[in-house]
C-alpha cells in the first residue's frame, strides 16, 4: 500500500501511524509537511530510528503530490491539498481536545475543500474516512462538525499505542540537558488560545515565578513546551526567555522549532496544562495530569485566539461554554480553579505518581474505548481492506 501524510502537524497519531505503517512489509509511506528538514533533527528520528521520506511542503504539492509517486491513500488532518491526490482520502485530526465549537459554520473552508476533492463528507462517500478518537468524538463530529456517519469511522488515537510503553529515562538522558533519571520532571504544556495561561490569576508573570520557583526548590526540573512562537507578541516571548535565563532547571521550545512532544512525555512526571489536547495523549502515559480551568468562570467574557490565513486574530467571548465541545469537567486528572489550588495539587501529585490515574483511566475508557495498543494495527488493516473493497 503506497500511503501519502499530508501532514499540517506531524505528531501524535499522524507520526505513530506513519511509523507503524513504516514497518508494514509492502507499505510504502512518504510525509508532506513544512519543516521536514527541522524534524529531522528531532530526537525522536534517532530514539525510532524512523526511516521515513519527509519532503519540504510546498505549493507544488498541493496540486500534484509527490513526483513520481501514487499513492493509493491520503492521510490528512486539518489542512488538505487542493486536488485529490489519491482514490481514498482518511481525515486523521491532529488532537482530541475539548475546544470548540468545530461546527459546520467553523469547518466551512475544510468541507469546500473536500467537496472539490474527495467529495463531500456530509453525505455517504466511498472514497472518504474521517477518524474519530471514540464515541464522544463521533457524536460531536456526525451531530455538530457535519460528518455523515457512514464516513466516520472509529479507530482511537494510534499514538496511544506508543505512549503506553514506557521508556527507559536512562535512554533518553542523551536528548535532554538536565538530569532526568536522578531528578523528577514537569512538562507545562498550555493552549494558546486564551493569550497568557494565568491572566486570570494574576498574570503569566507573577504566576510562573511562583510555579517555576516552587519546583526549582523542590528540585524538579521543567519542560515548559508552547504552540508556534509567532503566536505570541515579543513582549510576551521576551517574558518566558527571561523566565528561561532565571531558572537553570527550564527549558523552553515552541511546536515550530521543536515539533515533537513524544520524548517530552515519556521523561515528565507530570503535566500541567489548561485544556491542551496534549492531556488526551498524556492520559496514557497512566501519570498525573493537573488542569488548569483557563478562565474565572465559565460565564464570564474573556478574550479568544484563533489562527486566520491573516494572522492571529483576537475576539471577545461572551462565555466560555460557548468554545467547549464537551464540559471541561470531564477530564482525566486534576482541575485547579485558583493557583493556591494548583500549588496544592502539584505537591500531591510529586509526593504520589498515581493521583489521577483512575480518573485518565475512567476519561480513556469514556472516550477512547480503552487503550490496548493496537490502534494502528486495526487502522492499517481496515485501509487494506477498504482499498481491496
Amino acid at each position: 500500500m503506497n500511503i501519502l501524510i499530508y501532514a499540517t502537524t506531524f505528531g501524535a497519531d499522524l507520526l505513530s501511524f506513519a511509523r507503524y505503517a513504516s514497518q508494514v512489509r509492502g507499505d510504502d509511506v512518504r510525509v508532506i509537511v513544512k519543516g521536514a528538514d527541522r524534524f529531522r533533527q528531532e530526537a525522536i528520528v534517532r530514539h525510532w530510528n524512523l526511516d521515513l521520506e519527509l519532503v519540504e511542503k510546498r505549493r507544488v504539492h498541493l496540486i500534484r503530490g509527490i513526483r513520481g509517486f501514487v499513492p493509493d491513500v491520503t492521510v490528512m488532518d486539518n489542512h488538505l491539498p487542493m486536488r485529490r491526490l489519491s482514490e481514498k482520502g482518511l481525515i486523521l485530526w491532529h488532537g482530541y481536545g475539548w475546544k470548540g465549537p468545530n461546527d459546520v459554520h467553523e469547518f466551512r473552508w475544510l468541507h469546500r475543500n473536500l467537496n472539490t476533492t474527495w467529495g463531500s463528507v456530509r453525505e455517504p462517500n466511498p472514497n472518504l474516512w474521517w477518524n474519530c478518537f471514540g464515541p464522544v468524538d463521533v457524536a460531536h463530529r456526525t451531530k455538530v462538525s457535519g460528518v455523515h456517519p457512514e464516513n466516520a469511522v472509529q479507530f482511537g488515537a494510534v499514538s496511544h499505542d506508543d505512549l503506553r510503553v514506557p521508556v527507559s529515562r536512562e535512554v533518553l538522558q542523551q536528548y535532554y540537558p538536565f538530569d532526568v533519571t536522578g531528578r523528577k520532571t514537569v512538562l507545562i504544556a498550555p493552549t494558546w488560545h486564551y493569550g497568557e495561561v494565568f491572566s486570570h490569576w494574576g498574570g503569566d508573570e507573577v504566576c510562573f515565578s511562583r510555579l517555576l520557583g516552587e519546583l526549582e526548590r523542590r528540585g524538579v526540573n521543567v519542560i515548559l513546551r508552547l504552540h508556534d512562537s509567532f503566536r505570541f507578541d515579543a513582549a510576551y516571548l521576551e517574558t518566558l526567555r527571561a523566565l528561561e535565563r532565571a531558572h537553570g532547571h527550564l527549558i523552553l521550545k515552541f511546536k515550530d522549532h521543536h515539533p515533537d512532544n513524544f520524548l517530552d512525555m515519556q521523561v515528565s512526571d507530570l503535566l500541567i496544562t489548561n485544556f491542551s489536547s496534549i492531556a488526551n495523549l498524556f492520559y496514557a502515559t497512566g501519570k498525573p495530569t493537573l488542569h488548569v480551568y483557563p478562565v474565572k468562570d465559565a460565564d464570564e467574557e474573556f478574550m479568544w485566539k484563533q489562527q486566520t490565513i491573516l494572522g492571529v486574530k483576537e475576539r471577545r467571548v461572551e462565555s466560555a461554554r460557548f468554545i467547549w465541545k464537551y464540559d471541561p469537567e470531564d477530564h482525566g486528572g486534576l482541575l485547579a480553579r485558583s493557583m493556591d489550588e494548583l500549588m496544592e495539587q502539584l505537591a500531591m501529585a510529586l509526593e504520589d505518581g498515581s493521583v489521577g490515574r483512575a480518573e485518565a483511566e475512567s476519561y480513556l475508557e469514556r472516550h477512547m474505548g480503552g487503550v490496548d495498543g493496537r490502534n494502528g494495527e486495526r487502522l492499517r488493516d481496515a485501509l487494506g481492506a477498504w482499498l481491496a473493497g
